[in-house]
């Protein structure tokens, strides 16, 4: 499907229909990470402060790793019921338009779902970049895999520059939290059948917002370039990955003991 799933601008019914939908999966994904399998969480209250009771002013960036298929919608399940009917405390995040917007039926169910399009391999400067930009800039939260790919190694692979430009040319500085899971593989495994599984475990490991503030003013004082300062956040964020990943699989073992 060739046109923008957006209309130019959202209107009150169109935002309806969004909580709607967003507040129907919301409660889905909290049955099947909370109660048909079993959620280990760890410093929930920081996601659910920032989510909720940051200034409407502030962007908000959270960034995880991609296991699975079913990561969004269903790892925020682990958000309070309240955060799914709110357009503030409601993510958007970004989505293959290969995969999620090939006709007008999934165009509108995933668009409703404040899924933005974009297409893998054109780079970050593309349409639906642009428009999580947007969102930023208007003070909400955009979440991203910036993996760019569900991660089937599970291990440590390179990240996309997106999220680089995403944190560097938001006119506020943004909040960034980053967070690991473990587990979500074996709710959906990546291969057949493709049924959600139940009875399983999820870890959770939420860390503190990083500090992004420091890094872009140093790169502004040296006066590096749009490339390389989207590199040096890119950066940053693989070595928290790398942090969290190790701390986030001990966890998944301890909860198992």
């Amino acid at each position: 499907m060739s046109s923008w799933p957006f209309p130019e601008k959202i209107g009150r019914l169109w935002h309806l229909r969004s909580c709607v939908a967003m507040f129907t999966v919301g409660m889905w994904s909290k049955f099947m990470l909370k109660i048909a399998n079993r959620l280990n969480i760890h410093n929930e209250e920081i996601l659910d402060f920032y989510v909720r009771k940051r200034c409407k002013s502030i962007p908000l960036i959270t960034i995880t790793n991609h296991t699975s298929c079913l990561d969004d919608p269903v790892l925020w399940g682990m958000l309070k019921c309240r955060s799914f009917a709110s357009r503030q405390s409601s993510r958007w995040t970004l989505g293959a338009k290969e995969l999620l917007f090939t006709n007008s039926i999934f165009s509108w169910t995933f668009s409703h779902g404040k899924v933005i399009p974009v297409v893998r391999g054109d780079g970050v400067y593309q349409q639906g970049v642009d428009y999580a930009l947007e969102k930023l800039n208007a003070g909400e939260w955009v979440h991203v895999f910036p993996e760019g790919k569900v991660n089937m190694t599970n291990g440590l692979i390179r990240l996309k520059w997106g999220v680089g430009r995403l944190i560097s040319e938001c006119r506020v500085s943004p909040i960034v939290i980053p967070f690991w899971h473990v587990g979500m593989d074996n709710l959906l495994p990546n291969k057949k059948p493709y049924i959600p599984r139940v009875f399983k475990k999820v870890t959770v490991l939420i860390d503190e917002p990083m500090d992004v503030s420091s890094v872009l003013e140093e790169c502004r004082r040296l006066k590096y370039s749009a490339e390389k300062t989207r590199k040096i956040i890119t950066d940053q964020i693989q070595d928290k990955f790398a942090e969290l990943k190790e701390k986030a699989e001990q966890l998944h073992g301890m909860d198992s003991t």
